[in-house]
């Protein structure tokens, strides 16, 4: 029995971390490309130690202590924020540019002050910690010479053991540059 509400926005056959994500709006803010493994599981795992902390905040605040409650709240709604924002970082783009989402900044670059958008093997870093290996990273060049930190790497969160999705990404952040670059 097929279930329609899984195949929104795929065919049915179709496995889920190999489609691209569709564009039809392109004057919104996309990703073009689903969050990997590594980060979803990073922001599920905050949000069940999110979920402990308000079981917790609630057994204090039914045992009378309210300031030990308010903290438990506070400390859960910044877990849950952090995991929201973990699942935002990303590379993001539109008619307009390209946007670089990290976890505590965010740079956009409109398309016309690019000079280059390519892809590039050098050291990256694994999974965001500081162990630097040998990958590919996709960077942006502005008009000026100035380079941006990658917008994504083969072996950051989304991308890591998942090569075909990481050209794929490419690949298509790059036809964007392309096409938005010369209008």
């Amino acid at each position: 029995m097929p279930l329609p509400f899984l195949t929104a926005d795929r065919a049915f056959d179709a496995g889920a971390e190999d489609i691209a994500l569709p564009f039809d709006d392109h004057d919104s803010w996309r990703r073009p490309y689903r969050p990997g493994p590594w980060r979803v599981a990073a922001a599920a795992t905050l949000l069940l130690l999110a979920s402990f902390v308000l079981l917790a905040a609630m057994i204090i605040t039914f045992a009378g202590s309210l300031s030990g409650a308010t903290v438990c709240f506070v400390l859960a709604a910044l877990v849950i924020a952090g995991a929201l924002r973990l699942l935002r970082v990303g590379a993001w783009v539109s008619l307009h540019g390209v946007r670089r989402v990290g976890f505590f900044r965010t740079t956009t670059v409109r398309w016309r002050d690019t000079s280059v958008v390519r892809t590039v093997q050098q050291p990256v870093k694994w999974l965001g910690f500081p162990r630097t290996v040998q990958g590919q990273a996709l960077v942006v060049v502005r008009r000026g010479g100035e380079q941006l930190p990658p917008l994504v790497t083969d072996h950051n969160a989304d991308f890591l053991s998942r090569a075909e999705a990481f050209e794929r990404a490419t690949d298509s952040i790059e036809a964007w540059a392309d096409e938005y670059r010369r209008s």
